[in-house]
């Protein structure tokens, strides 16, 4: 299997890449980016072609593409990579508008392609230990939730709006709103929220504490911040703590390292554990081989977005947004 990367604007294509460097049959033949120098060196580095357009790439011989350009960006690649009969996983968030998700859903549903949005979360092992627990019934009826997803702020386009359509909100929330809404299997009804600028120079979020309520009664509290300083030795954190009627379940999605620190540097965390980003890319490489319909779909992107574009919405208006 052939697969095209359409852009390395975001850290994760780097990732990805080298966890399609693990899979046998499959490799990456194609990269395009508007940032000619980096997309030339990641070909290089790849032993791919480099195209000066992802209107070139996508007229080449793969059967997929991996869209990790800038969030603005998402909408327009996935709908033309679809035109043009490709396989499409695309990076989180899945779009900034709920227009351009309903857009790039629709475009992958009329050109019979597979569209796949990048949860790697969902694939972490501790979070699917954590939802079998819950589905066995372990900690009994599920109350209430207390999750953080906190990590350094990413600088460059991130913190460029008209780019990436938001700040911490729009980068952070995405990943727990999507693993609760798998552990529960219930969508969020109402988001109540605090947006604010905290840690950086920028004027862009870099705080929020959104609290959901969910159509079956649970409710959940979530820090999405870009709270970690830049010496902090881990990216990010994807931490819950899941209240039950008979127990409750702590989870550390990320905590799968050693922590060294000796005199010649800072603190340092040595991950030994599986790669959430291998077991995501072997995924949607199976549901294209298979004919599957991915866990992470369009859909599951469209839900994340409607509960950013709330948070916003109701810390602007300092109340209570309902979604649906």
């Amino acid at each position: 299997m052939k697969i095209g990367v359409i852009s390395f604007a975001h850290m994760h294509a780097y990732s990805y890449a080298k966890a399609f460097s693990q899979l046998d049959d499959v490799e990456i033949t194609a990269v395009t980016d508007e940032d000619e120098t980096r997309g030339k060196q990641a070909a290089e580095n790849l032993h791919a072609t480099f195209y000066s357009s992802y209107e070139e790439l996508l007229k080449q011989d793969i059967d997929a593409v991996i869209i990790t350009s800038e969030n603005i960006h998402h909408c327009k690649h996935t709908v033309a990579a679809a035109k043009a009969k490709k396989h499409v996983l695309v990076e989180k968030p899945m779009a900034t508008t709920i227009e351009d998700a309903e857009k790039m859903i629709q475009a992958c549903k009329d050109n019979g392609v597979l569209l796949q949005v990048a949860y790697p979360v969902r694939f972490n092992t501790t979070i699917m230990q954590a939802k079998a627990e819950i589905d066995n019934g372990t900690i009994g009826e599920v109350l209430a939730i207390n999750a953080t997803n906190r990590g350094k702020n990413p600088g460059g386009w991130f913190v460029d709006k008209e780019k990436s359509g938001g700040g911490a909100v729009m980068d952070h929330t995405v990943h727990v709103v999507d693993v609760i809404r798998s552990l529960i299997n219930s969508e969020v009804k109402e988001v109540y929220a605090e947006v604010d600028q905290l840690f950086h120079d920028k004027p862009i979020d870099d705080a929020g504490v959104l609290t959901m309520s969910f159509t079956n009664g649970v409710f959940a509290t979530l820090d999405c911040s870009w709270s970690k300083n830049r010496n902090y030795p881990s990216g990010a954190d994807v931490t819950l703590e899941i209240i039950g009627t008979e127990g409750i379940l702590s989870v550390d999605a990320f905590k799968q390292y050693v922590q060294v620190s000796t005199v010649h540097y800072s603190e340092q965390n040595l991950g030994w554990g599986d790669s959430m980003n291998e077991s995501l890319i072997r995924d949607f490489i199976q549901n294209i081989s298979e004919g599957k319909d991915p866990a992470t779909s369009g859909y599951d992107g469209l839900k994340a977005v409607e509960v950013i574009l709330a948070a916003y919405e109701s810390a602007e208006k300092v109340k209570t947004i309902s979604i649906g």
